[in-house]
């Protein structure tokens, strides 16, 4: 009978966590993809890396998902079986919060394993071979939407060149036209050839331009200067740069634990957080899901959504307090733990008790 019921629980918990994960994923999916052409845009990233950036980003934030994507299925899964009065059946059978918890266990640690995996190993492993793809992106005039025998227009709407051929990896070209024009002043550059370097420190893009004639001057003014080169280099504008570009979510772990930093800690708390986070919210959703056979479908869903918000935001700003010294390191996200284990361990002892008077 026991294994039974647990089959049942089981099945009710993997469809709801299906569901719910489509549903989450397609959202993050979505703004993941509107961030990415955003960049694509701008000129951060070549339109060909679109792809495979929407995949690395969508794992790198998957540690958001997963937990409220479980916390949910919980919810919606025991929840439907309170109020289609299937729990005072399984419960009138035997079944006791032992037996709830057992089949949650099914449920809440493989997918806390599976976030530790993406919080220690995964996530910051997507995250790198982003930045390489796009630094490697960057060696290239593909990045910036190039493309021979077209005017195309540079970032941040500083002019606009064009090549009339170029090598398949974008590094090299023919017959380049550059013209830039700023406060009232027009420069125009011709080439006959030219390749695309960095400098050492990788930090900015020129064009390495040969044989051929620069002009510049004012509009409607006779002060133009004509000049030949043999070689001019020309900076390419910078595009803006990534606002999520914190080092230390791009570390080994390893690199973290021989850390003092106090963001590199607290990186190391958040990745610690993410399955023990797993954990207390399956815990929390289980008394959370107790509803009356007539109460409101959603009669909960707000208490339920405002647990949430309230110790996710948590161990964010306990993140951020790490960072700047306003926490002790020593405490890190474990006090946001404990507090939340303890209340969810006090609603599930409450619903016990109420459960037996109710017996009574």
């Amino acid at each position: 009978m026991t294994r039974i019921v647990d089959r049942y629980l089981l099945r009710e918990l993997l469809g709801a966590l299906g569901a719910v994960s489509a549903v989450l994923f397609m959202i993050l999916l979505g703004g993941t993809l509107t961030v990415t052409l955003d960049r694509i845009a701008r000129g951060k990233v070549p339109a060909t890396l679109l792809l495979s950036q929407l995949g690395l980003r969508s794992v790198d934030a998957l540690p958001i998902l997963l937990p409220l994507a479980g916390f949910l299925a919980v919810l919606l899964a025991y929840g439907r079986l309170y109020r289609d009065s299937e729990m005072a059946v399984l419960s009138a059978s035997g079944l006791t919060t032992r037996g709830l918890l057992r089949a949650l266990a099914w449920v809440v640690v493989p997918m806390s394993l599976l976030l530790a995996v993406i919080g220690f190993w995964g996530g910051p492993a997507a995250l790198r071979a982003s930045d390489a793809m796009i630094e490697a992106a960057n060696r290239s005039l593909l990045v910036v939407g190039m493309e021979a025998g077209r005017f195309i227009e540079l970032p941040g709407r500083a002019g606009v060149v064009f090549v009339s051929r170029m090598d398949p990896d974008g590094t090299r070209f023919e017959r380049l036209f550059v013209s830039n024009e700023k406060d009232g002043r027009i420069d125009i550059t011709t080439a006959e050839r030219g390749e695309l370097f960095q400098d050492r420190e990788g930090k900015e893009r020129y064009l390495a331009l040969h044989n051929g004639f620069r002009v510049e001057g004012r509009v409607a003014h006779p002060d133009f200067r004509t000049m030949r080169f043999a070689r001019n280099d020309v900076r390419l504008p910078e595009a803006p740069q990534d606002d999520n570009r914190a080092i230390e979510r791009r570390l080994h772990t390893a690199e973290l634990f021989e850390s003092d930093k106090p963001a590199d800690i607290a990186e190391l708390h958040w990745r610690l957080a993410l399955p023990i986070s797993m954990t207390v919210l399956g815990l929390l959703a289980l008394p959370l899901a107790r509803v009356q056979p007539r109460e409101p479908r959603y009669g909960k869903a707000l208490l339920a959504v405002l647990a949430y918000l309230l110790y996710s935001n948590t161990l964010a700003i306990g993140r951020a307090w790490i960072a700047d010294g306003t926490v002790p390191t020593a405490m890190g996200l474990w006090w946001v733990h404990v507090a939340a284990l303890v209340i969810a361990l006090f609603l599930i002892r409450r619903g016990e008790t109420f459960a037996a008077r109710r017996g009574h």
